[in-house]
């Protein structure tokens, strides 16, 4: 009985903590995407409610709101409307950085996203 005890209280453990990484997620996260010799800056501001994540994308040209925005351990997906086309995103969040892959029109991109301070 005791053993069973200690792994529900180490389950609940590791759920909180993998719950409180995902909450550092939260506020506001700059990086530039360089596509050749073009660099956009890029905040991204995400706000996470248990499974879910919300905010935007912001750039010189306006906000991107984050859509369809889901959290599984420390990867998370959503996507963004880019002239009517949702550009889904993959990112990764590894505590003092996160990093965001996308595809456009058949390109790629990887953008190391920093805690904005």
């Amino acid at each position: 009985m005791k053993k069973r005890l200690s792994i529900i209280a180490l389950l609940v453990c590791s759920f909180a903590v993998a719950f409180a990484a995902f909450a550092d997620l939260n506020g506001k996260w700059k990086g530039t995407l360089k596509f050749g010799d073009f660099e956009l800056p890029l905040t991204y501001t995400f706000k996470v409610d248990g499974e879910t994540v919300t905010g935007a994308c912001s750039t010189e040209q306006g906000d991107l709101p984050i859509l369809n925005g889901k959290i599984k351990g420390s990867d998370f997906t959503f996507a963004l409307d880019i002239q009517g086309q949702q550009m889904p995103q993959t990112g990764k969040f590894y505590g003092d950085s996160t990093v965001i892959t996308s595809e456009f029109q058949g390109q790629k991109t990887h953008v190391k996203l920093l805690r904005a301070q």
